[in-house]
């Protein structure tokens, strides 16, 4: 069977097909004003896929899109919903479907990925998002705050000063150390999402008996890996992943 995975952002969308166990190279975009047309012909092509399946954050309009989309090719589709317990995960939210489907499911891939191993996902994006997770899969919580992206905005938007300041100068610096006003807004946000991601995996380590292994994902997570000190690894399609595992699991209710 070919399933057609997608993983919906709010500013990216990324694609790719499961066929049977063979996860094919992802392709991605940015998805602003897409209508029903460009997502069936950049999402479907010439070949319909026999199932689609979708981890969405992008809101009901990209969602009657794509609902749209597979109805006109025939194609029946899913949206993934937090559960309380899949796929191995356990959620620790007292309300499960308060989580991020992209959260969750980043989750299931990290634990699938590195099994045995306690983890913490990071993910990077307009907002950074942590996750706790055990070796036996069970999810402690996280954290979000704004990723280094929207720091950096904010501060731009939000003062008079500093963005004036910001206009210009070379981006040049050693370390949190920027030699301009930009360098160093764009360094202060880098090292603080790099910090928390450091503190936390220090705070996780007594909750999950060892130090766990930060899995980084995220169109921001580039930019801050080699500032992160703890051991990590960068997997940039991990809510991929994690959905071809679960599409290749018997279908949740």
């Amino acid at each position: 069977m070919t399933v057609l995975l997608i993983d919906v952002g709010n500013t990216r969308i990324k694609w790719a097909r499961l066929q049977g166990a063979d996860l094919r190279r992802a392709s991605a975009a940015v998805h602003a004003n897409w209508r029903t047309e460009e997502y069936a012909r950049r999402l479907i092509g010439a070949v319909p896929p026999e199932r689609i399946l979708v981890s969405s954050v992008a809101g009901p309009a990209v969602r009657a899109a794509l609902t749209r989309m597979a109805r006109r090719s025939r194609v029946p589709v899913s949206f993934v919903k937090v559960p309380a317990r899949r796929a191995g995960i356990t959620v620790g939210y007292a309300d499960a479907w308060r989580l991020g489907v992209d959260r969750f499911i980043g989750m299931v891939a990290a634990h699938h990925l590195f099994r045995g191993v306690p983890v913490c996902v990071a993910g990077i994006g307009t907002a950074l998002t942590l996750d706790l997770i055990a070796r036996s899969g069970r999810h402690f919580g996280g954290a979000i705050i704004p990723g280094p992206g929207l720091m950096v905005e904010t501060l731009l938007s939000g003062t008079w000063g500093i963005r004036r300041r910001a206009r210009g100068g070379r981006r040049t610096g050693r370390g949190p150390f920027g030699r301009s006003t930009r360098a160093a807004i764009e360094a202060g946000a880098h090292y603080a999402a790099a910090a928390l991601i450091d503190r936390a995996v220090d705070e996780g380590t007594a909750l999950v008996g060892r130090p766990p292994l930060v899995v980084l994902t995220g169109g921001g997570a580039e930019g801050v890996r080699p500032l992160v000190h703890s051991p990590a690894v960068g997997v940039p399609d991990l809510v991929l992943r994690g959905l071809a595992v679960l599409a290749a699991q018997p279908r949740a209710r």
